[in-house]
């Protein structure tokens, strides 16, 4: 019990802990899962005091309290600035190096460029030059002015999955990597997953701060252990996909403890020993992939029995519905705008109310948008059917 207490509070879903500012939600869970677009705005409305999409657009495009990146486990990620330049260095730069030898290789291969590294480091200072010109831009936009950005590449040639891509996303995405570029403003609606560029050190005032590898771990278990601890050492693992050495480094820098988690050894930090108070009863419809179930690998002591129908075979997770810090059900959102439940579990009237009502005000909220999660799971896809 103790743990669902932790998670009702710290991840903002019990009664009286919500917040208003994004950047503080997004702090709470290390992050918001931002891989699809809606997923922002439904995690960070559900805990929000006075939730609106106006209210996440302003966070993250006007007032600019957050950073869209690319983070741990390759994913992309809504992070608050405080914690920008931790995931930056104690995660993101870790893909760097990957990135850009199959950037190389391709471009190389192409016969675009005999030295894969030296072209792209040529035309990433040129497309740099260019965004500062323009201020913001999309990647169609920058092909105007940086002619190699138009060039295409054919993978897979003579295979059954030959195809062929624009360099420009590529080099795009790689900028991101490095933390040269951060994506802005959607060109469509609030689901849309098309970004304007923007230099990251307009951005982030000054640019992200230089920060040691380890010290930029430490600083992510510290989040990371008060947001989903006590847990296992092999959620950490996953949740980041460092080294068993890395991890250990960074439980051992912040003074992590070892507690028992039903005969399974977890860590929590050292002057976070204290029980939590329950919280008393709650409810919430969580989005697909929202951060709450995908900070931890083992999930049975939140999902029970319910995997095979709350998850894809890649391991997404859909959209579902908690009581008092499990996993009762799953809800999706018909064509026709209602947002149907279903429950895997008999909770009682009461929560079945609170349910229903948090149906109606996401349907309210969402108004007359439609989204379809980008990772469909096989109950979100019997609600709709």
């Amino acid at each position: 019990m103790e743990r669902r207490f932790r998670l009702g509070r710290r991840h903002r879903l019990a009664t009286g802990s919500a917040a208003d500012d994004l950047a503080a939600v997004a702090g709470s869970l290390a992050g918001l899962h931002a891989s699809d677009p809606a997923t922002v705005y439904l995690s960070a409305m559900v805990r929000m005091s006075t939730p609106s999409i106006a209210a996440v657009e302003r966070g993250l495009y006007d007032d600019r309290t957050v950073v869209r990146m690319l983070a741990m486990r390759r994913t992309m990620f809504i992070e608050p600035l405080d914690l920008v330049p931790a995931v930056h260095h104690g995660a993101t730069l870790g893909l760097l190096a990957t990135q850009r030898r199959q950037l190389a290789r391709l471009l190389t291969d192409a016969g675009v460029a005999t030295d894969g590294g030296a072209w792209f480091d040529a035309v990433a200072d040129e497309t740099l030059a260019a965004l500062r010109r323009r201020g913001s831009a999309t990647t169609r936009e920058i092909q105007q002015d940086v002619p190699e950005l138009r060039r295409r590449l054919v993978l897979d040639v003579g295979k059954r999955t030959e195809t062929e891509i624009g360099v420009a996303s590529r080099v795009m995405f790689l900028m991101g990597v490095e933390g040269r570029v951060v994506r802005g403003r959607p060109l469509g609606s609030w689901i849309s997953s098309q970004y304007r560029w923007h230099p990251a050190d307009e951005w982030v005032r000054g640019g992200i701060p230089p920060l040691e590898p380890a010290d930029a771990r430490t600083i992510l278990v510290a989040r990371w252990l008060h947001a989903f601890g006590p847990a296992p050492r092999s959620d950490l693992k996953w949740w980041t996909k460092w080294t068993v050495k890395e991890v250990d480094r960074a439980l051992a820098a912040v003074g992590a403890v070892e507690v028992d988690l039903d005969g399974t050894a977890g860590y929590v930090l050292g002057d976070d020993l204290e029980p939590v108070d329950d919280p008393g009863p709650w409810t919430a419809l969580l989005p697909m992939l929202d951060p709450t179930p995908m900070g931890w690998q083992q999930r049975d002591w939140f999902l029970g029995p319910h995997r095979e129908r709350l998850f894809d075979r890649f391991g997404n997770i859909g959209p579902t519905i908690w009581s008092d810090g499990r996993i009762v059900g799953g809800w999706a959102q018909r064509p026709d705008g209602e947002i149907a439940i279903h429950l895997l579990e008999d909770i009682g009237r009461d929560a079945r109310s609170g349910i229903e009502t948090q149906a109606h005000q996401i349907a309210t909220l969402v108004g007359p948008t439609r989204f379809i999660p980008r990772f469909r799971t096989p109950l979100e896809r019997q609600l709709v059917s």
